[in-house]
């Protein structure tokens, strides 16, 4: 099925199979090297750090059925003050297990997420994603994701505290956000975006349709701009990442709690991304805090821990990233 022609003229431009080698299957992750993991580390200067993920919870979960089967975490007892020895008052022990989607909170996707055109990152067939999971570009392969983090605050750069619903965020607002922070944007740097979307999810009144549609995003434009600075992964605090609706389809708003099925071409910029740059993308990231003490100090870059869980095969995994600034 043909793609539309500006698609595939960005597509064009930033596809990079074959960069790191024919069998490569970490994309742009590849460009956090040891300079990348000492310029982030250089970057800690006061100690302070910062909780980036949202709580794995039944009750505090965001997935309403926008997709099909994305379930919110359900923590389960199986041993409750178990005995330990044979006298039952002494030693005992308490486990629980945990049911979730991988990509039901903050996390990252995995390259194999998504594919088009019967191929995912570097050409892989997309048939190495089978009943088993991603035998090629799956989330193990992340084994750190270590280095310099950066915060684009695109809403406060636009004085705003959230952009408006749908709002495609635009490479110069990229650029307004990179002024504000006083930051040049480095080969490796992990760079991640404001939009304010959290702000719906804040408090006792939390909106999850509000935070769910619409939602301001990354945009196919800004994807160059990603691959003009050598950004070795992206996040941001929004639920899909990339403006929703998106630029090539009109679509009407889930109902409540109903998943409403996405159509192949819903969602560009994680084609761009995942398939066409092996650029590893976040949702749902808990940035608010963070920002906030951003624009108190006025210091937006940090040391981020943001390593997967190495789930074999998997196609996303949950993380709480840290930012040690």
């Amino acid at each position: 099925m043909p793609v539309p022609a500006h698609f595939a003229e960005v597509a064009a431009r930033v596809r990079n199979w074959g960069r790191w080698g024919a069998t490569d299957q970490l994309g742009t992750l590849n460009l956090i090297d040891q300079a990348a993991r000492k310029r982030g580390a250089a970057a800690v200067r006061s100690g302070k750090s910062f909780s980036l993920g949202l709580p794995l919870s039944e009750a505090e979960g965001i997935q309403v059925g926008f997709v099909a089967g994305r379930v919110n975490p359900t923590r389960t007892m199986i041993a409750v003050n178990g005995p330990l020895s044979p006298d039952p008052e002494w030693i005992c022990a308490s486990e629980d297990v945990v049911t979730l989607a991988l990509q039901c909170a903050t996390h990252w996707d995995a390259l194999a997420h998504c594919s088009y055109g019967g191929v995912i990152y570097n050409g892989y067939p997309a048939s190495s994603v089978d009943e088993d999971g991603a035998h090629l570009c799956g989330i193990h392969q992340l084994d750190t994701v270590v280095g310099r983090g950066v915060l684009l605050d695109v809403a406060r750069a636009q004085g705003l505290d959230v952009l408006e619903p749908g709002h495609a965020i635009t490479p110069d607002e990229l650029d307004a956000a990179c002024a504000l922070g006083g930051l040049v944007i480095e080969p490796g740097d992990i760079v991640l975006v404001r939009t304010g979307q959290m702000v719906h999810l804040a408090g006792p009144d939390r909106d999850l349709i509000a935070y769910t549609w619409p939602t301001p995003g990354l945009t196919i434009e800004t994807a160059e701009w990603f691959f003009d600075h050598d950004v070795a992964a992206v996040a941001t605090d929004t639920l899909i990442c990339e403006v929703y609706p998106s630029q090539h389809h009109d679509i009407a708003p889930p109902p409540h709690h109903v998943a409403t099925p996405v159509g192949w071409f819903d969602l560009p910029v994680h084609l761009l991304h995942l398939v066409e740059m092996g650029l590893t993308q976040g949702q749902n990231w808990v940035l608010d805090e963070l920002a906030a003490d951003c624009a108190d100090d006025g210091q937006y870059d940090f040391l981020l821990d943001a390593t997967p869980l190495p789930f074999t095969n998997g196609l996303g995994s949950p993380l709480n990233p840290v930012a040690l600034k």
